[in-house]
C-alpha cells in the first residue's frame, strides 16, 4: 500500500485524479508516451537520439564493485548523468497513481536493485566517481554535482515510497544521507553544494523517513552558504583538475556571494537559484525563521517583478544560463530553461506555505501553462531545453549569438536534465492543484477531476484554461475552502456562494450538496511591459487567462515581423488542433482550445529587398491568428513571435 509521509498530511497526489481538460490530456500523454519513451532513451534503445548510457553507468559501477572486471565499462555522459535516472524514477512513480502498471512497477523495483548494487559499502552513490575517479570524491563541490545527484535520487526515493510503499530506494538514500551527515555535520567538513538541490531533497527525505538529522543537514547547507564566499576559491586551490572550468571566483553564479538571508536579488544560474530558494522557503515554513522568510519574499519579488518573462520563463542569457539585470528580457536570445520554470514552480508552491497569497499561485500557473508545457512536443517524444519567445529560421539555432535558441525540439540532449524534469512535474501536478493548511482546503489551480479526502469529496468540472467557468460540487462532508481568484480576473469575477476575498483567495464554508460556481473573465487582452524592459517597448503580448499566445508563420501568410496589432481587436475562436491546421494525430484528442484573431496592419515594401527606406511603403489592413504558446513548434520550421507592436 502507498505510504504517507510521517511528517506531513496525506499527499494530494493520492487524493486527486484529473479526469478532463488540458491537464488530463497531458497526464495520459505522460503515461502512454513520455514515461516509456524516456525509459527507452535512458536504456539506449531509441535510434536517432544522443546516447544516454545513464542506466548502463549503474550496471558498470555495480560490476566494478562486485569485482567483475571483465564486464566493467567506463562512465559515459555528463558528470550528473545519474540524475536523469533519478528524475525518470520519480516521474514513473507518480505515473503509477495516474495509471497503475504492474510491469512498470516491477521494472522500477529491478532498477532499485541495480542502484543498490552500484552503492558503495559506506553509502556513497555516484557512478561518475565510482568508475572514473574515486580518489576525487567530495573534492570539487563547485563542479562535481555529487550532492546534486544525491538530491535527485533522494527525491526519487521519497516518491517511490509514497506511491508504492517500497523502501528499497528509500533505504539506499537514507544510507547516502547518513554518509553526508557524517561528513558535513559530525566531521565538520567545510563546504556547500555548487549546484543546490540536495537541500530541498533532504527536506523531502526527512518527511518520508521522519529522520530529524536530514532536516538538520538541509538547514546546515542553507546556513553556511555564502558565509565564506571564498570557499570555492580555496577548494580549487587544493586540486589540480577541473570538470567544466567554472570560475570559483564567480560568486553570484553559484549564489555564494552573500549569506542567503542577505541576498537582495535573484542572481546567477537560474536553475540553481530557484532550487536553493525552494529549500529556503521550505525550511522557513517548517522552522518559522523570520529572516529566512523575508529573504524568500525579497528574492521572489526580484524574480516575479523584474526578472521573469511573461511566459514564466527565467534566465535571460545563455552565458551562465543565468539571470542578468532588472528588466533585461530579450526575446530572441533568451535562455528560459525548462528546468528553471519547473524550479520556479517549486519555489512558488513553497511560498504558498510561507505566506498564503494568490500571487504565488499566479506565477506557478503562468510557468506551468506556458514554459513547462512548451518544453514538450505534443507527440511526447521531443523536448525544448531553451524556450525562446521569438524565432527566425536561419538565425535562431544557427548564428553564434542565437545557437542555443532552437526553432524545433530535438529528441534528446547530451545534457538531458529538462525532459525527465518536465515528466516528473507533469506526473505530480496534483500536488500543485490542491493543498491544505490550517484546516483550510485551497484550490490553487483549476483542473477537472475528483478530490477525495477523509472529511470531504469534491468534484471539479471545468474546461479551464479554455473555459470561463469552474464548478465545484461538494459530494460529501464539509470543509473551509479557499478558491484562488487569478490576478487577471481579480476585478471581474463571480462566485455563487457567500464568502470573503483576501489576498487572492475567496474564502467560504462548503458542505455536502453545495454547488459552487466560479466565473472568470477570460477576455483576450493585450499586455504591455514596463518601459524599462527595452526589448518590448511599444509592444504588446496577447493572453487569455493564464495562457500566453504567439503567432506562427504556419497560420499567417503575412509578414509576422511587419505586423502591428490594433488595440481592442482581439476575438477568441474555439477550435480543435486539427482545425488549426497542420497538427499531427497526437494533438487531435487535445480537445477544444482557444485561438485568437487579431486585427491590425502589415507593412508592405515596394522593394522587398530594401534594408532602409523613407518612402515606397504602405500599411495594409490584415489579421493575425494566434495560438497558445505551449503549442508552438509542432508544425515544422517556421517563424514565431509573442510580442508585437501595438497601435
Amino acid at each position: 500500500m502507498p505510504k504517507e509521509y510521517p511528517c506531513t498530511e496525506p499527499s494530494m497526489l493520492h487524493c486527486f485524479q484529473p479526469t478532463g481538460s488540458l491537464v488530463a490530456w497531458y497526464a495520459k500523454l505522460l503515461c502512454d508516451t513520455v514515461v516509456p519513451f524516456q525509459e527507452a532513451v535512458l536504456n539506449d534503445r531509441v535510434e536517432g537520439v544522443p546516447p544516454s548510457h545513464a542506466v548502463r553507468n549503474f550496471r558498470n559501477a555495480a560490476a566494478l564493485l562486485r569485482g567483475d572486471t571483465d564486464r566493467r565499462g567506463s562512465f559515459y555522459g555528463a558528470v550528473f548523468q545519474d540524475s536523469d535516472v533519478a528524475k525518470w524514477i520519480e516521474a514513473a512513480a507518480y505515473s503509477l497513481l495516474i495509471k497503475p502498471d504492474k510491469a512498470l512497477e516491477q521494472r522500477l523495483d529491478d532498477l532499485c536493485d541495480l542502484i543498490a548494487a552500484a552503492q558503495e559499502p559506506d553509502g556513497y552513490l555516484n557512478t561518475h566517481y565510482t568508475l572514473n575517479c574515486p580518489e576525487n570524491k567530495f573534492t570539487n563541490l563547485l563542479e562535481g554535482h555529487e550532492l546534486y545527484c544525491s538530491g535527485h535520487m533522494m527525491e526519487a526515493a521519497a516518491a517511490l515510497y509514497e506511491t508504492t510503499g517500497s523502501r528499497k530506494l528509500l533505504d539506499i538514500m537514507c544510507r547516502n544521507a547518513d554518509l553526508l551527515y557524517q561528513r558535513f555535520i559530525t566531521e565538520g567538513a567545510p563546504g556547500y553544494p555548487g549546484h543546490p538541490e540536495v537541500e530541498l531533497a533532504l527536506m523531502r527525505l526527512w518527511r518520508a523517513s521522519g529522520e530529524e538529522r536530514y532536516r538538520e543537514l538541509a538547514e546546515h547547507f542553507i546556513n553556511v552558504r555564502g558565509v565564506d564566499p571564498d570557499f570555492y576559491i580555496k577548494e580549487a586551490a587544493q586540486r589540480s583538475w577541473k570538470i567544466w572550468g567554472n570560475d570559483p571566483a564567480n560568486r553570484e553564479y553559484q549564489q555564494s556571494h552573500l549569506p542567503v538571508r542577505e541576498q537582495p536579488d535573484a542572481v546567477g544560474h537560474a536553475v540553481r537559484a530557484v532550487y536553493l530558494y525552494s529549500a529556503m522557503a521550505d525550511i522557513a515554513a517548517v522552522t518559522g525563521d523570520i529572516s529566512l522568510k523575508q529573504a524568500c519574499i525579497r528574492l521572489f519579488e526580484s524574480i516575479a517583478h523584474r526578472r521573469m518573462y511573461i511566459t514564466g520563463g527565467i534566465g535571460s542569457t545563455v552565458i551562465g544560463e543565468a539571470f542578468t539585470a532588472d528588466y533585461d528580457l530579450p526575446n530572441d536570445t533568451v535562455y528560459a530553461e525548462t528546468c528553471a520554470s519547473i524550479g520556479l514552480i517549486f519555489f512558488a508552491s513553497r511560498m504558498l506555505q510561507l505566506e498564503r497569497n494568490g500571487r504565488y499561485a499566479d506565477v506557478m500557473e503562468r510557468a506551468f501553462y506556458n514554459t513547462v508545457l512548451a518544453g514538450i512536443e505534443l507527440d511526447g517524444r521531443k523536448f525544448f531545453y531553451v524556450n525562446p519567445l521569438e524565432v527566425i529560421p536561419g538565425v535562431s539555432g544557427v548564428i553564434p549569438t542565437h545557437r542555443h535558441d532552437l526553432p524545433q525540439r530535438p529528441g534528446w540532449f547530451g545534457c538531458a536534465c529538462c525532459p525527465p524534469n518536465a515528466a516528473r512535474l507533469l506526473a505530480s501536478a496534483a500536488r500543485y492543484i490542491w493543498d491544505r493548511a490550517d484546516g483550510i482546503l485551497y484550490a490553487n489551480l483549476f483542473v477537472e477531476g475528483k478530490l477525495t479526502l477523509p472529511e470531504t469529496e469534491i468534484l471539479t468540472e471545468t474546461a479551464y484554461p479554455f473555459g470561463d467557468t469552474v464548478r465545484f460540487t461538494i459530494l460529501s462532508g464539509s470543509t473551509r475552502m479557499a478558491i484562488r481568484i487569478p490576478a487577471f480576473s481579480a476585478r471581474n469575477y463571480a462566485v455563487s456562494a457567500p464568502g470573503e476575498y483576501r489576498d487572492g483567495y475567496y474564502y467560504l464554508d462548503a458542505r455536502a450538496g453545495d454547488v459552487i460556481e466560479l466565473r472568470l473573465d477570460m477576455s483576450p487582452r493585450i499586455n504591455r511591459t514596463n518601459t524599462r524592459a527595452a526589448a518590448n517597448s511599444g509592444r504588446g503580448a496577447v493572453t487569455v487567462g493564464p495562457v500566453v499566445y504567439c503567432a506562427e508563420e504556419a497560420d499567417n501568410s503575412g509578414e509576422l515581423f511587419g505586423f502591428t496589432l490594433q488595440s481592442g481587436s482581439l476575438r477568441i475562436i474555439p477550435q480543435t488542433p486539427a482545425q488549426i491546421g497542420g497538427f499531427d494525430a497526437a494533438a487531435d484528442s487535445l480537445g477544444t482550445v482557444y485561438t485568437v484573431c487579431a486585427q491590425g496592419s502589415t507593412l508592405v515594401q515596394d522593394d522587398p529587398d530594401a534594408l532602409y527606406f523613407s518612402e515606397g511603403f504602405r500599411e495594409e489592413a490584415g489579421s493575425l491568428k494566434l495560438i497558445p504558446y505551449f503549442m508552438w513548434g509542432n508544425r515544422g520550421l517556421n517563424r514565431m513571435r509573442i510580442w508585437f507592436p501595438v497601435r
